[in-house]
């Protein structure tokens, strides 16, 4: 799976073919071709549409990140824990998209690709310069861009910070060489600064210390232990000086820091948006190590990929357990045996410790694992595959041509699969039957199935999902509110307001918690039972007080309950933080009603600026008023 190479040092005192002889032309010329086939294989994402699953949050009905990028903005990135995530790098270039794009999803869709051939380019550039081999990193940059595993990250809009984190994590680790050849405190600081903006992408590159400690092992070469083979040549113009252990291990104290601080910040961030799933620690355990061999296995064979894994629970069997923990430890056994190829343990130990903060031993939200949670893992796995594949080739004196040829089969064929994998994200629909398809017991599927059918106006289609998805897991809010609302929309309200009290009882979310008040309010409402109705809605601000549309639902309550004065600061509140057209004839009708008439007035010339139909406009709060 990996082009032959010869050593550095025959490169430079061999007499090879002009093609092999100029080593910038053929990285450039492979850098072209890398670029070429991961643009054919991802073009179609730039039709597709925005995910019904964190998009939402992400991008299309979060206010700050759709109003673009300004200093209102940038000061929200940077102290804001929305979404249980603290990650101002990640919402600053969302919110640059909409400066750019609006809110059309081809934009972003054209950004993540883009950043997903950058970081393709950058892992070749980095092995390259490394390891002084050009086809055998070309080849695990190619393993990376072309895999089915690594669509998920590059479909999905809302996985950016998957990406931005990569490309942060790649930037220091070709900085951090050249630091090791000249170690500088000005070149360190520039390490650092990019591992704190990979941090700021997405937490997930804390591991980024450990694996410079794997780096300076290989391919730098900074330390050694006795039973190594004797130091390989460095690459041309490498010059890396070796350094002791304990010295490089104090060299990385500074970063440590940088993992705590982030570290800290994160759990609040999870913590604060009920992202902690409480499983029993060993139901954790059992799930990780399986998980491990499966992401083992997705890599060599990349089938049956889903957008969610639902969470094993105590279903797994001994068999599994047992396997999958005999299975790593017998691969980790062999790679420090066999260390004399310093790659094995490099790429080995690579993709274990990338892995340890999204395997589940501190679990957050509900699945079992993520295909997204391979994107940097992976290529450990890719580094043994390639120089081991080469140096097997080389050691049998078998045919040049034969890695060659074994790898753009392998290649034509991971493209195969990665196009069809990027065909299922290109509607809500299509991505949940599949995942329904690929996977048992999936009720996050059946859920977001319903919804898109529900949108879709296939209410009868999409209750059964509903059903199905209570049935699976009785304690998603989720579920339960779209449950309420059927039940609402068929006027059991009874039965929808027990589905949304359930929701409430269920959501650890700040978010999901404002919907249900928010949906049980209108029940409330409609049944005439205005004292519940306010208190929902009271609830409902207080949990998401920057949503414009509770503050309206309870202005509304408010002004059928007689309080004008309440009722029009609710209206107030909400035009300062989403101002539209019938929320400010809402403000002008209850001011006009409090004998406000100049007010009145100034509200209702705002509606007219705002609109552009100011009669639908004043129909719409005319529904609204007399639902």
């Amino acid at each position: 799976m990996a082009s032959v190479d010869l050593s550095p040092a025959q490169q430079g005192h061999s007499r090879l073919p002009s093609f092999a002889a100029s080593p910038r032309q053929q990285f450039i010329l492979l850098g072209l071709l890398l670029v070429i086939a991961t643009v054919a294989v991802y073009y179609p994402v730039h039709a597709q549409p925005f995910a019904n699953f964190d998009d939402a949050d992400y991008v299309f009905d979060n206010l700050h990140v759709r109003s673009g990028l300004h200093w209102e903005t940038v000061k929200w990135a940077f102290v804001t824990l929305y979404a249980a995530n603290w990650h101002p790098i990640t919402w600053l270039s969302h919110a640059l998209d909409c400066q750019l794009f609006g809110l059309d999803p081809a934009g972003p869709h054209d950004v993540n690709v883009l950043f997903h051939v950058l970081n393709a380019l950058l892992l070749f550039w980095v092995l390259q310069r490394a390891t002084g081999y050009v086809g055998r990193s070309w080849m695990v940059a190619a393993l990376f861009a072309l895999h089915p595993s690594n669509v998920e990250s590059v479909a999905w809009i809302a996985e950016r910070k998957n990406l931005l984190s990569m490309f942060f994590f790649l930037l220091t680790l070709g900085a951090y060489r050249w630091y090791a050849r000249e170690p500088r405190d000005s070149r360190y600081v520039v390490v650092a600064g990019l591992f704190a903006m990979g941090l700021m992408a997405k937490p997930q590159v804390i591991t980024l210390p450990f694996v410079l400690l794997l780096w300076d092992y290989w391919p730098l070469q900074r330390f050694s232990f006795a039973a190594d083979a004797p130091r390989a040549p460095d690459p041309p113009g490498a010059a890396i000086p070796s350094q002791p252990l304990s010295y490089l291990i104090w060299e990385k104290v500074p970063l440590l820091g940088l993992c705590a601080a982030s570290a800290v910040i994160t759990m609040k961030a999870q913590t604060a948006g009920g992202a902690n799933s409480f499983y029993a620690r060993s139901m954790r355990l059992e799930n990780a190590l399986v998980s491990y061999a499966r992401y083992v296995e997705k890599a060599f064979w990349p089938s049956r990929l889903a957008p969610f894994y639902p969470y094993p629970g105590d279903s797994l069997n001994a068999w599994q357990i047992g396997g999958a923990f005999l299975f790593l430890l017998a691969v980790t056994a062999w790679v420090v045996a066999a260390r004399r190829q310093r790659y094995l343990p490099v790429g080995w130990f690579w993709f274990l410790g990338t892995l340890v903060p999204m395997i589940g031993l501190v679990q957050v939200g509900t699945q079992a694992m993520a295909d997204r949670y391979a994107y940097l893992p992976l290529v450990g796995l890719f580094i043994m595959i390639c120089w081991g594949a080469a140096e097997w080739v080389s050691e049998k004196r078998l045919s040049a041509a034969l890695l060659p040829g074994v790898s753009v089969a392998i290649l034509l064929a991971l493209m195969s699969v990665t196009y069809r994998q990027v065909g299922y994200w290109n509607d809500h629909i299509t991505l949940w039957k599949h995942a329904l398809r690929v996977t048992s017991g999936n009720w996050l599927a059946e859920n977001n199935l319903g919804t898109a059918l529900l949108k879709g106006g296939s209410m009868a289609a999409a209750v059964p999902h509903f059903r199905a998805a209570a049935a699976l897991n009785p304690t998603d809010p989720n579920v339960n509110l779209n449950l309420g609302t059927y039940e609402q929309s068929r006027g059991s309200l009874p039965q929808a307001i027990e589905r949304y009290k359930a929701a409430i009882t269920f959501a650890r979310d700040p978010k999901l918690m404002a919907r249900a008040y928010n949906n049980l309010g209108y029940a409330y409402r409609e049944l005439g039972d205005y004292p519940d109705g306010l208190q929902s809605f009271e609830q409902a601000v207080k949990w998401n007080p920057e949503f414009a549309g509770y503050w309206i639902s309870l202005g509304v309550t408010e002004q059928k309950s007689g309080d004008l004065a309440r009722a029009i600061g609710a209206y107030s509140q909400a035009m300062q933080i989403q101002p539209s057209d019938f929320g400010y004839l809402l403000l002008a009708q209850a001011l006009k009603k409090g004998g406000q008439s100049l007010p009145a007035q100034e509200a209702t010339r705002k509606a007219e600026l705002l609109s552009p139909d100011i009669g639908q406009a004043r129909r719409t709060a005319d529904r609204i008023l007399a639902q």
